[in-house]
């Protein structure tokens, strides 16, 4: 098996982005098998083959591509048939919405990260304490330490799974407000929860894991939910 298809079988197997150096590590025999033995030499001929492998399936013949995500490389569906795959998805389960609290609350830790919480409610005008919960047991943010202030607060950013859910590189690669709040929306929901609405709070999203949706009670307990 030639290197170049190595490396596009273990990316299309994996569930979360592969870093260069776990590919060099796997294919390091085949690549010394070429008469490379210089470890610089061997990541390098990997990098080299990786970006063949992007290009290739950048062509209009491919409806998936290959993308730096969160620090490695993953296999996506193409922009131009999201629409497509989304409908699929939707035809598969039900869907899940996201609330607006959850929304606002995630765009300002993305842009404003780290932050506490105090902050966040300052700039929402109101309490986020539930909706920071939730953002917590889905994995989107995280917490960063403690602010060197009287109370100590905790900071909260984003996390590698928020950068997997949004296809970005790392933050520096985040849109405008506005259109991320677009892509927010498109991404995760299929239709708003009015803000004090009594219904549970889910999360809408294509690669949700089947374990959250297993959840609902804990959800409509924990208060507004996201992604």
């Amino acid at each position: 098996m030639s290197l170049k298809a190595q490396l596009e079988a273990i990316i299309y197997a994996a569930e979360t982005p592969v870093t260069v150096e776990q590919m060099t590590a796997l294919v390091k025999e085949a690549v010394v098998a070429e008469g490379i033995s210089q470890e610089a030499e061997i990541k390098s001929r990997v990098r080299s083959c990786l970006e063949e492998l992007a290009g290739e399936y950048g062509s209009e013949d491919h409806g998936i591509e290959i993308r730096q995500v969160a620090g490695g490389y993953r296999m996506s569906t193409k922009p131009e048939q999201h629409e497509v795959v989304r409908s699929f998805a939707r035809s598969l389960k039900p869907p899940i919405r996201l609330s607006l609290p959850a929304l606002e609350t995630l765009a300002v830790i993305a842009y404003k990260q780290p932050v506490t919480v105090p902050e966040i409610n300052d700039i929402r005008g109101v309490d986020s304490g539930g909706v920071i919960g939730t953002l917590l047991e889905r994995k989107l943010i995280t917490t960063a330490g403690r602010k060197q202030v009287i109370g100590r607060p905790i900071l909260y950013k984003t996390t590698k799974e928020f950068l997997m859910r949004f296809g970005l590189k790392d933050v520096s690669e985040l849109p405008s407000m506005e259109e991320f709040e677009k892509l927010v929306a498109e991404s995760f929901q299929a239709e708003l929860i009015p803000a004090g609405s009594a219904e549970p709070d889910t999360h809408r999203a294509e690669e949700i894991d089947e374990a959250n949706e297993a959840e609902p009670q804990q959800e409509a307990a924990a208060e507004e939910k996201a992604g």
